[in-house]
């Protein structure tokens, strides 16, 4: 495991907090198989190789040397790493698609720069000739995507439409003369943007853009955004092609090891079976056709083909969220700071405002872990065909846009207190906390800008509400309103809250017992996520009949409670997830401490939104002070087990690589305490000046 910390002994937990239940003792090697989700032979092997140091980061190095030494251990991924897992097996791959992002996942132990370097080069640019073409794509391409010879960009966003895909400016415009499609950026707002492997290392892109037709004696009809192969750089001088142009991003705030950069095309041709072709085609002769009628439907069926690097990213960060918590716990088990009631110095963990700052943490990355293995299985489950239909499509996309937003903010929420939390040695780039959150800041960013991803969640579970009127006729819709206002003006009222009181009658332990049962914390979380969504459709309602302009003006008068509501329903399914794990915990002690991180998990949420549980009634002040109490007893009870729940993760030295996390603490204060005990012992320690008065 990662450290030598002692652990505390019963005796010394029950001297230190009779409260705490000090016969319960965690099976970290149970839990760790737990932890290591649907595909733990994977995950230990990409754990092995990301221990090699070839794949190492090396902190400190310059631009061109970092993006070089990344190319480098891109090619030994393809060599060595079974990166190929999600594609066929004619081209060396098992079709194996939830394995495949396990693997990824494990990437950014070495270096997030590489992680998202290989996830451009087989996540998008091959997994977008895979998914968005057919056979002869397969046949021509495919193949050297998967060995990086020729390494790719993925060519989607724009300067001008980041988030908007359906609005990009960049035109593939058909010559019925020549069989060829003419790629042209016509103004500098549909310049691509921000590509990995476009700004030194790509030789051709998989570029986005609107597909024109103009069949002899037809009108032109845009067909909407289609994704096209495109060469963009001659692989012997690396010179830009005719016609294509472009710029290197240069420095970064993270991720400096990936080369990303601008392109723009200028009347490029390439041949009409460049098209990657699954969703659309064209014939010899201009003619467009496609296996989906609606160009909406047709739009977003393509772009659900890409979800996977929603599912990665929420993987990503969960795995940045374990590294940050492992250096930050295993360095405040083990560094002291000021004089207890003894004469050794206090280890920072055992302060309680130290707990308070990290384990709320790390019982909600445990939930974020839980969440992420179900949407891994949601994935492999359409992916592989098992469970492939327009439904589960759905929700699967709505899921992953749920989770990637929550996950990823709380991965740089959590970084940020365990550098925090680690004083001068956390900003330290040694110890990686720096380097972890300046990577991790753009993953808010790609793969879905988290706000837009929430409103894309916000709007669907509204659509879900309407689909449970569907059957009613006008008055019962309006009957069914009425009375959930009517229960919603219930809840505010004076009398319910009473009613708590009452049944609490001043007994804070009858209070805590209620919010620890599994059933209390289910309610106040589904009850908060269905009383908002209800609101939200409830104000939107005029905007039916309403023009267009008002209408839009009323959506966006919403916007705000709509990311509300998808975040509080990201935070109830991350609960359901960890509350499903339980079920799969054998022993009895690592199930008791889980259920107790769990409980925290949950009682969390509710503090974090107590304003709105007070407003709306749902607790009484008297229930809701409990809350605050009973967290700060729930920390306590698993202080002792803190070191256990970051050692369960697995990680070794070689994954960690942070000297403070590396037990050199532990020795130097080991080192310090034996020469004071030494001093004290033989007499000659100095007598402090206020004792000689």
């Amino acid at each position: 495991m990662t450290t030598t910390t002692p652990r505390p002994t019963p005796a010394e937990t029950e001297q230190g907090d009779p409260r705490l239940d000090a016969d319960v003792r965690l099976d970290v090697d149970h839990l760790a198989h737990l932890l290591l989700g649907h595909y733990p032979e994977l995950r230990l092997g990409a754990r092995r190789l990301m221990a090699d140091e070839r794949f190492h980061r090396i902190e400190g190095l310059p631009l061109a040397e970092h993006r070089d030494r990344v190319l480098g251990q891109l090619r030994l991924l393809a060599a060595e790493g079974d990166v190929h897992r999600s594609f066929p097996v004619r081209f060396g791959g098992a079709e194996d698609h939830g394995g495949f992002l396990a693997r990824f996942e494990e990437l950014g132990h070495a270096d997030p720069s590489l992680q998202i370097k290989s996830g451009v080069q087989w996540g998008l640019f091959a997994s977008a000739i895979y998914h968005l073409g057919t056979e002869r794509s397969h046949d021509q391409f495919l193949a050297d995507a998967l060995s990086v010879a020729v390494p790719g960009a993925f060519a989607m966003t724009e300067t001008g439409h980041g988030s908007d895909v359906a609005s990009i400016g960049t035109t593939a415009t058909y010559d019925t003369e020549t069989e060829e499609f003419v790629i042209h950026t016509p103004f500098r707002a549909a310049w691509k943007d921000y590509l990995g492997n476009a700004g030194q290392h790509g030789t051709a892109a998989v570029v986005f853009a609107r597909l024109i037709t103009a069949p002899a004696g037809k009108p032109r009809v845009d067909h909407g955004v289609h994704a096209f192969y495109v060469p963009i750089r001659d692989p012997q001088t690396m010179d830009f092609l005719p016609g294509v142009g472009g710029e290197d991003d240069g420095l970064k705030g993270g991720l400096n090891g990936i080369d990303n950069g601008r392109l723009w095309f200028d009347h490029v041709r390439v041949p009409r079976v460049n098209l990657l072709n699954r969703y659309g085609d064209v014939d010899a002769d201009g003619t467009y056709s496609s296996p989906i009628a609606s160009p909406g439907r047709r739009f977003f069926t393509m772009l659900g083909t890409l979800v996977q690097g929603r599912v990665s990213l929420d993987g990503a960060a969960v795995t940045a969220s374990r590294l940050g918590l492992t250096i930050a716990i295993t360095y405040g088990n083990q560094r002291r700071q000021f004089a207890g009631a003894g004469n050794d110095e206090v280890v920072l963990l055992d302060y309680a405002e130290h707990q308070r700052r990290l384990l709320p943490l790390l019982a909600e990355t445990y939930a974020a872990g839980f969440a992420h293995e179900d949407l891994l299985a949601a994935f492999d489950d359409v992916f592989s065909g098992r469970n492939d239909t327009p439904e589960t499509r759905e929700d699967l996309e709505t899921l992953a846009a749920a989770l990637k937003p929550t996950s990823t903010w709380f991965a740089l929420r959590t970084l940020q207190t365990c550098r925090e939390a680690c004083g001068g040695a956390g900003f330290l780039t040694e110890n990686r906390l720096t380097s972890l959150r300046a990577d991790m800041d753009v993953y808010v960013t790609f793969e879905g800008d988290n706000t837009v991803l929430y409103q894309l969640v916000g709007k669907r579970l509204l659509s879900d509400y309407a689909k449970g009127f569907k059957h009613l006729d006008a008055v019962k819709v309006a009957q069914l309103v009425a009375e959930r206002a009517s229960d919603a003006a219930r809840f505010r009222t004076p009398l319910h809250r009473a009613i708590q009181t009452i049944a609490d009658v001043g007994d804070v332990r009858r209070s805590a017992g209620q919010l620890r049962e599994t059933d209390t914390q289910r309610a106040l979380l589904v009850d908060r996520v269905e009383t908002m969504v209800a609101e939200i459709a409830q104000a939107l309602r005029p905007a039916q009949k309403a023009d267009a302009a008002t209408s839009a003006a009323l959506f966006n008068s919403q916007q705000h409670a709509i990311v509300e509501a998808a975040r509080a329903h990201a935070e109830l399914v991350q609960w359901e997830s960890f509350t499903a794990a339980l079920a799969r915990v054998d022993d009895p002690g690592t199930k008791q401490v889980l259920t107790w991180v769990r409980d925290l998990f949950g009682l969390t949420l509710v503090e974090r939104h107590l304003a709105w549980y007070l407003v709306n009634g749902r607790l009484s002040a008297g229930r809701a002070r409990t809350v605050t109490s009973y967290i700060d007893r729930l920390v306590s009870r698993l202080r002792p087990h803190a070191q256990d729940l970051v050692d369960a993760f697995g990680f070794e030295q070689s994954h960690l690589r942070a000297p403070i996390a590396s037990g050199a603490e532990q020795a130097r204060q080991d080192e310090a305490r034996a020469w004071y005990r030494a001093q004290r012992a033989s007499g000659d320690a100095p007598i402090p000046e206020k004792h000689t008065r």
